[in-house]
């Protein structure tokens, strides 16, 4: 009987190949394979607001895609800190996402002192879809006709102007201004953009910065004049106004964005699927069309990219919430 010596060293590579094979074609087979069932976008709005009717879109097309239901879970209130900790508490296989916007994952991690959730570690990110600018509203009567004007009035007039905020966003880029230019003004709060617009007409306020989608309901009747969008560029949407550089505040910069999100665990190949997937029904003709007019061009990341462009957003909202003092109780 003749025995042959085994290369142990050359079977333990096989071996661990043979293993690692088949972990990659079962990774490859699981995103292949998903979604097994329906779908669900956990939103942190009613129906209606604006990221709600953002997602319901591209849900309509990703159920084309899916051959699955989408169904859109409204879970409002709190700021969004009730969908956000359902969000997290998931079962991360992909089937429960996470449709949200810039106030749960910038905005809530530094205005409150404590969440039941982390805006990183309980978070797979997924996408980020827009970025909408905000657009600064002046008192017709002002007849103001430039950011340059506006500055001017309120350090000649310290303390004696207004400003309204429908909404934190608005409040943050507003305080942002205030810093940026060196002037006075004091902050009246609304529920929303809609009820502040009648003051703004009045001239109780002097000014407001609102989204995209709202100044164009203000300016539509005719109570306000835009003198600059928080962006850099001009946008197609608001022909004529200009972006903060051009408006002699390169550092006005502030967008509200919205972006997907998976419970913390969720198979890094059902994140790369679900990447490409909404990329290609917000970008699809039929859909970034409406989009547009929504107020803004889609703009996605990779899931890396999100991860990063989290982290500085909470960084920039922090700055500005320290320096103005911006809390919620």
């Amino acid at each position: 009987m003749t025995f042959h010596r085994v290369n142990r060293r050359r079977v333990l590579a096989g071996g661990s190949a043979a293993v690692l094979g088949a972990a990659v074609h079962s990774s490859s087979a699981r995103a292949q394979a998903f979604p097994s069932g329906p779908v669900t976008f956990i939103v942190p709005f009613p129906p209606g607001a604006s990221t709600d009717v953002t997602f319901r879109l591209v849900a309509a097309k990703l159920s084309q895609m899916w051959g699955q239901p989408v169904v859109i879970d409204n879970k409002g209130g709190a700021n969004g800190i009730i969908a956000a900790e359902a969000a997290a508490r998931a079962k991360p296989d992909g089937h429960t996402l996470f449709t949200t916007s810039s106030m749960t994952h910038a905005g809530n991690p530094v205005l409150y002192d404590k969440l039941p959730y982390d805006p990183i570690k309980d978070f797979e990110p997924v996408t980020r879809m827009s970025m909408v600018p905000l657009v600064m509203l002046v008192h017709k009567g002002l007849k103001l006709k430039t950011l340059a004007e506006l500055t001017a009035l309120l350090k000649a007039e310290p303390g004696k102007h207004n400003f309204g905020s429908g909404a934190i966003s608005a409040r943050v880029a507003a305080e942002l201004y205030r810093m940026l230019a060196g002037v006075d003004a004091v902050n009246v709060n609304y529920r929303n953009h809609q009820l502040g617009a009648p003051d703004l007409a009045s001239g109780a306020i002097s000014f407001m910065v609102p989204d995209l989608s709202s100044s164009k309901m203000i300016l539509n009747s005719g109570w306000a004049d835009p003198l600059a969008i928080t962006q850099a560029e001009a946008s197609p949407m608001l022909p004529g106004v200009p972006g903060a550089v051009a408006a002699g505040l390169p550092g006005f910069i502030f967008t509200t964005w919205s972006a997907v999100y998976a419970p913390r665990g969720t198979a890094k190949e059902i994140v790369a699927r679900l990447n490409k997937d909404f990329i290609a029904a917000a970008t699809s003709p039929e859909i970034n069309e409406k989009l547009l007019g929504m107020g803004g061009p889609m703009n996605p990341t990779t899931p890396d990219e999100l991860r990063d462009f989290t982290l500085s957003e909470i960084e920039a909202w922090r700055k500005v919430a320290k320096a103005a003092n911006i809390r919620i109780e």
